[in-house]
């Protein structure tokens, strides 16, 4: 595989921007994209008027998601043409705005998705897309400088590996793979042993999801799967009690959300109350690149392994979720809104029991369930409405701030928000 190459944000020739629709997203989820003016081969340009906390420049390559680490945050970006290749970014954010750093070109892949670090800092992950798709892995000695150490690309992620979250289990690390449906195959799980970042290890292969697996989570031996259509899914892989492992997974459980879609998910464990009931289940539905979204945050009770439920609920308007952000310390869940912003909401307690009149019916459901906002769970909107045309994608909660991955404008800072 041709090695990628760092390409200096400040030596970048800024080229004549020409209008271009992008392409559907492989899920569906939006399902009609506006035209939007894009630079293939141009990494940024002068941002007007640059509000507080946003970065220091404007991209030109559509932002995908965010992983910060210490005072270096990394974005991937999203729909780059094959010519321009891919390119993530790499970020100070030490101070109130981030400043671009640099730039690392990743050859062979038009989508960068997931981006990771490693839970002691040496090793960076980014997932990449479409054909060809596989594992981007990365030293970190010199954060602002990766190292590429391997490229991992085999029959079994080249459709496309749309997300990869990583994790330990019984001291190893491993990559939770969610692999694009192909014309092929359908959609499946590959977990990798990343153990050894420059020779990793397939241990499982599985098709699952209808029509996608998309994302996961992993905690204490038990990994939770985004499956759309299918659900909620919750493994045993050494954690659960059932003699799960990494090669061969025990399924304890699964709840189908209300109108489906199933597209990530967030294990609460929280370490002041010891509660540990509840998974918040993001749904993407139908929306508009950086015009509209839709889809719920989706509470649900896990007390029970073997049968979860869904006992609560999360709406806004006009807008529908992506990816979350949890500082447990706190009991706040920081999510991406897209169009949305990025909304906090108070999710320490009792989140399945409420007033008859804080409940809500969710479209398409048959009951009503525990209502976040009427319950007055909602402790603060940013990056919604006002002059900044915004689209979320990522968040990531980090050390008192929350950084937020903006489709259209790159990386924020913003303050982390207060209990009442």
């Amino acid at each position: 595989m041709a090695s990628p190459f760092r390409e200096r944000a400040t030596a970048i020739a800024r080229l004549t921007c020409s209008r271009s629709a992008f392409r559907s997203l492989w899920l569906g989820a939006l399902a009609a994209l506006a035209a939007l003016a894009a630079c293939h081969g141009s990494d940024a340009v002068d941002p007007p008027s640059r509000p507080p906390g946003r970065g220091d420049f404007a991209p030109t390559r559509t932002t995908a998601e965010v992983v910060v680490r210490g005072t270096t945050a990394y974005t991937t970006t999203w729909g780059n043409s094959a010519a321009a290749a891919s390119v993530f970014y790499i970020w100070d954010v030490a101070g109130q705005s981030p400043v671009l750093v640099d730039s690392v070109r990743v050859e062979g892949a038009t989508t960068l998705g997931d981006v990771a670090i490693s839970d002691d800092g040496s090793l960076l992950v980014i997932a990449t897309e479409r054909s060809n798709g596989g594992l981007a892995l990365y030293n970190l000695a010199d954060p602002r400088h990766p190292a590429l150490v391997a490229r991992y690309i085999t029959a079994n992620t080249t459709d496309g590996v749309h997300t990869a979250e990583i994790g330990r289990v019984s001291g190893r690390l491993y990559g939770f793979l969610a692999i694009d449906p192909g014309s092929v195959r359908p959609a499946h799980l590959v977990i990798v042993d990343l153990t050894t970042p420059s020779a990793p290890a397939e241990v499982l292969n599985r098709d699952i999801g209808r029509p996608f697996v998309h994302d996961t989570f992993v905690r204490d031996g038990l990994l939770f799967l985004a499956l759309w259509d299918d659900g909620l899914a919750i493994w045993d892989i050494g954690g659960g009690g059932a003699g799960g492992t990494i090669a061969a997974p025990v399924e304890l459980g699964r709840v189908r959300t209300v109108n489906g879609e199933v597209h990530n998910v967030w294990w609460l464990k929280d370490p002041v109350t010891g509660i540990s009931r509840y998974a918040f289940v993001g749904e993407e539905g139908p929306g508009q690149l950086g015009v509209s979204s839709s889809g719920d945050i989706h509470v649900v009770d896990i007390a029970n392994l073997a049968a979860p439920r869904e006992v609560a609920r999360y709406t806004v308007a006009g807008a529908g979720t992506h990816n979350f952000s949890v500082d447990e310390q706190r009991g706040i869940l920081y999510a991406a809104y897209y169009n949305g912003g990025v909304r906090a909401l108070d999710v320490r307690g009792d989140l399945g029991t409420c007033l008859d009149a804080q409940r809500s019916t969710p479209p398409n459901g048959t009951s009503a369930l525990c209502d976040l906002t009427k319950m007055g769970r909602e402790l603060r909107v940013d990056l919604a409405g006002g002059t900044n045309r915004t689209y979320v994608w990522g968040v990531q909660y980090l050390d008192g701030a929350v950084y937020a991955s903006d489709m259209l404008n790159g990386l924020w800072k913003l303050p982390a928000a207060v209990r009442p």
